[in-house]
């Protein structure tokens, strides 16, 4: 579980990146999807607004709902509960550092506190964002951004390339390239499968 929700924060190895060898043959280069520029064209470069009120699922879908409140109160905190272990081989690790990060991701939270508010974030909007801090090119704090604040901002290959964060009237535009994180995206963007959209993930409660 903590190697899949923690490999969009990882750098790419140096060996990635390697020029092959004299005489030996060149390993075939990924290609995007060529459908991703038709995605593209309708929003390169523009903050894409996700189709629903984030603010009304929340309110009447979870606020003023009861048993839905405590479904989702219920499936977060047995996520939140599961114990998350780090594997080096067949070895477990004790002590690292990114063990230190998920106990205390940042000076508000501990890791079930940042768990929780994640996956319930993705059970009423259908989306979570988790945004990685760094200090000094290294990963320090890791942050849970509401989702009704944060739009996505399509590249010219349909993929996000950043995101952007409004509060009260302010704009901040996250860029996806890593250049203040070693090279790993910042944003973390968690979604439930949606066949209607290619951004934006499906709550459970607009089914409901």
């Amino acid at each position: 579980m903590l190697a899949s929700f923690l490999a969009p924060f990882r750098a790419r190895p140096a060996e990635a990146h390697a020029r092959p060898a004299e005489g030996q043959a060149r390993p075939a280069e990924a290609k995007a999807s060529r459908t991703a520029s038709l995605v593209a064209v309708f929003g390169q470069g523009r903050a894409r607004w996700s189709p629903r009120d984030y603010g009304s699922l929340a309110r009447e879908g979870f606020l003023r709902n009861a048993i839905a409140y405590r479904a989702v109160r219920m499936v977060s905190e047995a996520a939140a509960s599961v114990p998350l272990l780090l594997m080096q081989g067949p070895r477990e690790l004790d002590r690292h550092p990114l063990l230190d990060l998920l106990a205390r991701p940042n000076p508000r939270a501990q890791g079930a506190d940042l768990l929780e508010a994640l996956c319930g974030h993705l059970m009423v909007a259908g989306n979570a964002y988790l945004e990685a801090v760094a200090v000094d090119g290294i990963v320090r704090e890791l942050h849970v951004l509401r989702p009704d604040r944060v739009r996505v901002v399509p590249g010219p290959e349909g993929w996000p390339e950043a995101f952007d964060y409004t509060l009260d009237g302010h704009t901040l535009r996250i860029h996806q390239d890593g250049a203040e994180t070693a090279g790993v995206p910042p944003i973390l963007h968690l979604t439930f499968f949606n066949p209607l959209d290619d951004h934006y993930g499906f709550a459970p409660l607009e089914a409901a």
